[in-house]
């Protein structure tokens, strides 16, 4: 049995992210849980296929948002992404889906959704080997970024130069993903290093903003400071295509203006935070994201 007005957020803490979307949810007429996937499971003993949502009473929620999944063993990451999976497949609206998550979490994926979809993105490969990795950045004879396959918030950022050496196949858990630097338009002129974050809900750029840093990695996280942006021009709609291109709902997407003026699409994320956003643009995103699933749980063939 599905409890249709029942969204479960799942994070691994209620933090103001996951409070202020529950607080939304009700306003919409909701009834919200904040819940860690670690508490969930299947229930495959009872003569059907069930889940456990702890508060549920054995029932399913209609829709489930994915504020974060945390890190864990690869059987842990497994289990909870096949929860997931189940829970679409019993008819709970999974936001975002499985499937848009692992394309998302993984780098190498989200690059290669994005250049087949045809949008612009810097030159990147990824390999195993430290060989290929040094051959093949030699050859791009520019500067590079050295990224940890599954990571957010710019944290194991490495800034390559030519001439520098690879890593132990140890530093980068045995993957190199190396994608080529691509300055900032204007920055060679006033230093520093902007960036565009555009969030994305349901087909539509919701807002933007311009990240700028003092130094070349400009995620808030690390220091950045947001300023707000016009989201409905080019990079909007790039945003747009980039989230279609990996199936996410709702994304957090950035991008670059070269020094030629043109975008680049950098990264999906498919659990993107927006504190950062709203404080530079005054969008109450808990709220549009509450409304987006009050419409999906009101409609018989919600996407």
């Amino acid at each position: 049995m599905i409890l249709e007005d029942a969204v479960v957020i799942f994070t691994e803490k209620a933090d103001w992210h996951s409070k202020g979307l529950a607080a939304a949810c009700a306003h919409e007429g909701l009834r919200p849980l904040i819940l860690s996937m670690g508490e969930c499971g299947f229930d495959l003993a009872t003569g059907r296929p069930g889940l456990v949502f702890p508060g549920l009473d054995g029932r399913l929620p209609g829709a489930v948002f994915v504020r974060l999944i945390a890190d864990g063993t690869t059987e842990q990451i497994t289990a909870r992404l096949g929860l997931l999976h189940a829970a679409a497949a019993l008819g709970v609206e999974v936001v975002n889906d499985a499937r848009a998550i692992e394309a998302c979490v993984d780098k190498s994926m989200t690059t290669f959704r994005l250049a087949a979809a045809g949008l612009p993105t810097p030159a990147s490969f990824v390999v195993e080997s430290r060989e290929e990795a040094q051959a093949r950045f030699d050859a791009l004879a520019c500067d590079a970024v050295l990224k940890p396959l599954f990571g957010a918030q710019g944290k194991g950022l490495v800034r390559l130069k030519p001439g520098d050496r690879m890593p132990e196949p140890d530093a980068v858990d045995g993957v190199y993903y190396v994608q080529e630097f691509v300055a900032s338009r204007g920055s060679r002129a006033n230093g520093g290093a902007h960036d565009w974050r555009v969030f994305v809900l349901d087909g539509r750029p919701l807002g933007a903003m311009i990240r700028r840093s003092t130094g070349w990695v400009t995620n808030i996280f690390q220091g950045a400071e947001g300023e707000p942006a016009d989201a409905s021009g080019e990079a909007g709609a790039l945003a747009v295509r980039a989230a279609a291109a990996v199936g996410a709902d709702y994304a957090g997407v950035d991008l670059i203006e070269d020094e030629n003026g043109r975008f680049l699409v950098l990264e999906v994320n498919s659990m993107p935070a927006w504190k950062g956003l709203q404080a530079a643009t005054g969008i109450d995103v808990a709220a549009a994201l509450a409304r987006d699933l009050a419409r999906r749980l009101a409609r018989p063939d919600a996407a």
